[in-house]
């Protein structure tokens, strides 16, 4: 089977994922994509500059498998000689409705921001099937749809949410997990090393983070710093004041110059406390536990499907950074005692394309044979 598989914004997460299952899958995957950068404008323009080069395509997909970041109506409607005759599926990695606005963001300020989900949602209605990466994802987007389109002052066919409702499923993210393994170090620490390794924005909550350990350092409890993840032009301002005051326990700060590096960093540290605002899957953390750093997450967003039930009371915690900063510091403080005796790379393992892409392969299948 032949799919096209049309990326806006291929760069990072959005990259990798198409690229994994590009060459774990069995079917024919070939990549229509543009570069990652300028989202909002990939959002409106990249449709238009993406059904011009399917005109010259020589491949002939029996299915067309997009993601979140495109306008699929405008591009269904510029490609209709290509792609009018075969099923579509939406893959939704995040959605701008549900998604947290930086303070700091011009739309933001001027009201403008409704236009973003609005496509998301006008693309969820194109779609023959709508595909989320958790099924918290799925269900913040479709619970939130109905108030979204209740803003606007008439003809809000509200009724059609239960339309795509009954249209979309679940499909985790895959991931190349087992590459990790083979910059696997052993982590005996005689000092605790505590893992950041997510973007640098926002919503990640790095405030809450390192409030927590400026905290513990004032009270001289020992730990270590590894500060991973992608910095931006706007990036919170409290990373470079974590920088100078945490100094003496930072082992790495700044984004890894490859993947082997990434990789030892996520083998050697122990404890990933984590403060998110947002995350539809989480895939950063999903790759520190394949690599056995001990999670400490929020009992919220898509969290509590990575971690067994029964394994959730020593994992989670209730979002508040008090809540945190007392269970951090008691893993701290008894650090040999409460240090990892079950093997938190187990939990995860499933998410490997190896394993997942099967899973994808028969999905898309089935699709095509029902259509």
């Amino acid at each position: 089977m032949k799919i096209l598989l049309v990326e806006p914004f291929f760069v990072g997460s959005h990259a990798t994922w198409a690229k994994g299952y590009q060459q774990f899958s069995q079917h024919n995957v070939e990549i229509l994509s543009l570069p990652g950068r300028h989202w909002k404008w990939r959002m409106y323009g990249g449709a238009v500059s993406l059904a011009r080069q399917v005109e010259k395509l020589k491949f002939k997909p029996d299915l067309l498998l997009a993601t979140d970041m495109l306008d699929l109506t405008t591009f269904l409607a510029l490609s209709k000689k290509q792609t009018g005759n075969i099923p579509v599926v939406i893959y939704f990695h995040e959605n701008q409705i549900t998604y947290p606005w930086s303070p700091a963001d011009a739309d933001k300020k001027i009201e403008r921001n409704n236009q973003y989900g609005f496509l998301n949602y006008t693309s969820a209605l194109a779609a023959d099937h709508v595909c989320f990466n958790s099924l918290y994802h799925h269900d913040s987007f479709l619970d939130a749809l109905p108030d979204f389109l209740r803003q606007f002052p008439d003809f809000q066919e509200v009724d059609l949410v239960d339309f795509i409702r009954t249209k979309s499923s679940v499909l985790p993210l895959g991931l190349d997990l087992e590459k990790f393994d083979k910059f696997k170090v052993d982590a005996n620490n005689d000092i605790p090393i505590i893992l950041w390794n997510h973007r640098w924005e926002y919503d990640k909550n790095p405030t809450s983070f390192f409030n927590v350990l400026f905290r513990l350092k004032k009270e001289q409890i020992d730990f270590r710093l590894v500060i991973l993840g992608e910095k931006y032009q706007k990036s919170p301002s409290i990373f470079a004041e974590a920088a100078t005051y945490l100094k003496e326990e930072i082992l790495h700060f700044g984004y890894a110059p490859d993947f082997a590096t990434y990789a030892q960093w996520l083998w050697r540290s122990d404890i990933l406390p984590v403060t998110n605002f947002q995350d539809f899957f989480g895939g950063s953390i999903v790759e520190a536990m394949y690599c056995n750093t001990f999670p400490i997450l929020p009992n919220r967003l898509a969290y509590p499907a990575h971690i067994p039930e029964k394994h959730h009371q020593k994992h989670f915690y209730d979002g508040s950074e008090e809540q945190l900063y007392l269970q951090l510091k008691k893993m701290l403080k008894d650090f040999r005692t409460n240090s990892i005796s079950f093997n938190v790379k187990n939990y995860v393992h499933h998410y490997d394309w190896r394993i997942f892409a099967p899973a994808y392969d028969e999905f898309f299948s089935k699709i095509v044979s029902n259509y």
